[in-house]
């Protein structure tokens, strides 16, 4: 039966069969990787919340404008604004490029997405090997990648 407790070990078998590491040269190789993966699972966050700012700019206009012109005179508030029967539906447009890549733009997100997902589970269960060097080089990875990647987040 496995061990519930982080151990320093430089044994452990990670994520599947061929990933056996066996010595210290393994572990830092092993740790190395995992923190790859890790910096670029925070990357990918940025890069998704990037993507997800472009898709609302490509987005198709509404179907119902408002009208321009607005009521002036002193009536109420509720009186001036438009309401329901105000809005004059327009003719549905064909697709259009900008439709074509806010579809484009949905399929790379859901892609982008599931890689996120993937990756965070087998990240995840990199750390539950319970293993003390690969749980830091989890953390060092998180830590790094946030670092890298939040003065993009500014930019957007």
């Amino acid at each position: 039966m496995m061990s519930m407790t982080f151990g320093v070990s430089s044994s452990v078998t990670l994520l599947f069969d061929f990933w056996d590491v066996h010595g210290p040269a393994g572990m830092v190789l092993s740790v190395f990787v995992v923190l790859l993966l890790t910096v670029f699972y925070e990357v990918l966050k940025v890069w998704r919340v990037w993507l997800s700012s472009c898709s609302k700019l490509a987005e198709p206009q509404p179907l119902c404008a408002v009208p321009p012109s607005y009521r002036t005179d002193s009536s109420s508030v509720l009186e001036s604004s438009p309401s329901e029967s105000s809005l004059t539906p327009m003719d549905s447009p064909a697709p259009t490029p900008s439709t074509r890549n806010s579809w484009l733009l949905h399929g790379i997100q859901t892609v982008l997405h599931m890689l996120q997902v993937s990756l965070g589970y087998m990240l995840m269960l990199c750390v539950m090997s319970y293993n003390t060097w690969i749980f830091l080089g989890v953390i060092v990875g998180s830590v790094l990648g946030y670092f890298i990647s939040f003065p993009l987040l500014g930019q957007m």
